[in-house]
């Protein structure tokens, strides 16, 4: 078992999963041209990809699936109200076809659906999804399973929940959202007053301070590696995220210590593969 952030930011989020000969794409949110170079960086050919896995309908996270979709041939495992959302959009459709009709057609026979109360398998790769509050139609967050070992993927989601809490116990690695720190984000002149509330709200997204929070006081330190993800380009910074997070390690009770090392992963380039 193990994974790649091809790439996260406000500009696109693709994560790559993969368990022996399964690979598994979660979020298409780069451009397929990207998602395609990425995939060779790290020694994955696009028509070995056995899945995509749609968390949510958002531009940054399936902006690239109707032209990656038009160039290779595998399921997209998502849920109903994702699907209708992301058939939904408004765009294109002054010169020929429109987005939509484009983004049906390419999915046309290739759709896989799911829901948050039942689990589904890949490949030799299982899938534990579960909803996550955010302003999207149907979010999920999802922990995958191979062999014995889970990894979590979870992003763009405002606040942890109960739920939320009990998906993260046990698990050997945790792709979370780190998305803002909460001054920078206040001091943001390029954000309007409304945009600065929807992502500090509790189905927003999520900051290095409430994840801080989550690690000191109620992460069970089980996870080894601690892959932060989505930071926002103009409201936080890698080294501020990455030290926020380290520091709350540090100040668990010593009862409570955890060896996980944090690392950040990246708007521009896949980071390395962490394996199990």
């Amino acid at each position: 078992m193990k994974f790649t952030v091809l790439g996260s930011g406000s500009t696109g989020n693709s994560v790559l999963i993969s368990s022996g000969n399964t690979n598994v794409l979660v979020d298409a949110g780069l451009s397929s041209r990207e998602i395609v170079r990425r995939l060779a960086v790290v020694g994955v050919a696009p028509e070995n990809l056995d899945a995509v896995l749609l968390t949510h309908e958002h531009g940054d996270h399936a902006g690239g699936l109707r032209v990656l979709m038009s160039q290779i041939n595998c399921p997209v495992f998502v849920s109903g109200l994702t699907l209708d959302a992301y058939f939904s959009t408004r765009a294109g459709g002054l010169n020929g076809d429109s987005e939509s009709s484009k983004r049906q057609a390419a999915l046309a026979d290739k759709t896989v659906e799911i829901d948050s109360s039942a689990e589904f398998r890949i490949g030799n790769i299982d899938f534990e999804p579960f909803s996550v509050p955010h302003d999207a139609a149907d979010n999920f967050g999802f922990v995958a399973r191979s062999n014995g070992i889970r990894v979590a993927t979870l992003m763009d989601f405002g606040h942890f929940t109960d739920l939320i809490r009990e998906k993260l116990r046990g698990c050997d690695s945790i792709i979370v959202e780190s998305n803002h720190s909460r001054d920078m984000l206040r001091a943001c002149y390029v954000y309007s007053w409304e945009l600065k509330q929807r992502i500090s709200s509790n189905t927003g997204h999520l900051s290095n301070e409430d994840l801080a929070d989550w690690l000191q006081y109620e992460f069970d330190g089980t996870a080894r590696e601690v892959v932060l993800a989505h930071l926002s380009q103009r409201a936080n910074e890698p080294n501020l995220a990455r030290i926020t997070a380290e520091s709350a390690l540090q100040e668990r009770s010593p009862l409570f210590r955890a060896e996980t090392r944090i690392s950040i992963s990246h708007p521009k380039e896949p980071s390395e593969w962490i394996m199990f």
